[in-house]
């Protein structure tokens, strides 16, 4: 007898983004997921009409969480802007190093993989990483204000930040080697300093 889930939809996302995670979207196929969530090929189809369709409601649920993670760091209190700013990077280099086996975050694994397989889900990592930076932006001006960062252009700042720490992190994946996060963080220390 299969196991019942109060949520089938959520299991099966659950389930595949972990799989995905591991192996790239491409390499995954509905039968590994459907085998490892133990559930039948009609429920995939009853919430996903297709693998691309999955995929997309996949990125939308990690950038659903992956906003909330940040928005509750950046509303710890007792924390000046950059403190919150510079907790931030160091979690990334703290998910993306060189023995992190089940990869954390999903722009790094697939927006390449992605960008020209599916429009859907490329628009969704757009537009998902353009909410991060509005994020970052927000708190680089929040920094500007408190007076713990010196006079940046918070969403110049916010959108270089970024960039950089999505090109370290797929460095640290190719080499297996965590030195381009510890640059990273030393270019960030030194665009953050006064």
């Amino acid at each position: 007898m299969k196991p019942q889930h109060p949520d089938t939809r959520q299991h099966i996302l659950d389930t595949g983004s972990r799989i995905i995670a591991g192996k790239g979207f491409s390499c995954v196929g509905l039968n590994e997921i459907l085998q490892a969530a133990e559930v039948p090929k009609g429920s995939f189809y009853h919430y996903f009409k297709s693998k691309e369709l999955f995929g997309q409601a996949m990125l939308e649920g990690f950038f659903e969480e992956y906003l909330g993670r940040i928005d509750a760091l950046f509303a710890t209190p007792g924390m000046s802007a950059r403190e919150r700013l510079l907790c931030y990077w160091q979690q990334w280099v703290e998910t993306q190093c060189e023995g992190c086996d089940d990869q954390k975050c999903l722009v790094v694994k697939l927006s390449a993989e992605v960008a020209d397989l599916s429009e859907a889900m490329r628009l969704t990592l757009r537009d998902g990483t353009g909410r991060v930076i509005d994020r970052l932006a927000d708190c680089v001006a929040a920094g500007v204000a408190d007076e713990s960062l010196p006079a940046l252009d918070p969403n110049d700042t916010a959108r270089t930040l970024y960039q950089l720490w999505l090109g370290a992190s797929l460095l640290a994946k190719l080499h297996r080697d965590a030195s381009p996060l510890e640059q990273a963080m030393r270019a960030t220390l030194q665009l953050l300093s006064r």
